[in-house]
């Protein structure tokens, strides 16, 4: 984890379900800007939950992940937040 410049920020993000590399974008982001300035920038995704397996996959294969298309729409979701 040398890499995280804001290790309590990753951690936190970590423990609340983000996936390592959002975890790291945050609080490298926080670390380099401010926390309060990459808050207020924040966008709004659809959940996970909301998505058609369609779209689950779409996004699987845009974050490069693999072996997505035999899941469940569960376990989908599970891959997609744990990448």
């Amino acid at each position: 984890m040398s890499s995280i410049n804001d290790p309590e920020l990753y951690e936190s993000l970590r423990e609340d379900g983000a996936s390592k590399e959002k975890a790291a974008r945050i609080s490298n982001a926080a670390a380099n800007e401010g926390r309060s300035n990459v808050g207020k920038r924040g966008g709004r995704a659809d959940d996970y939950e909301d998505r058609t397996v369609d779209e689950l996959r779409d996004r699987a294969k845009e974050l490069g992940l693999t072996n997505y298309s035999s899941l469940k729409k569960d376990e989908l979701i599970k891959k997609l937040r744990n990448h």
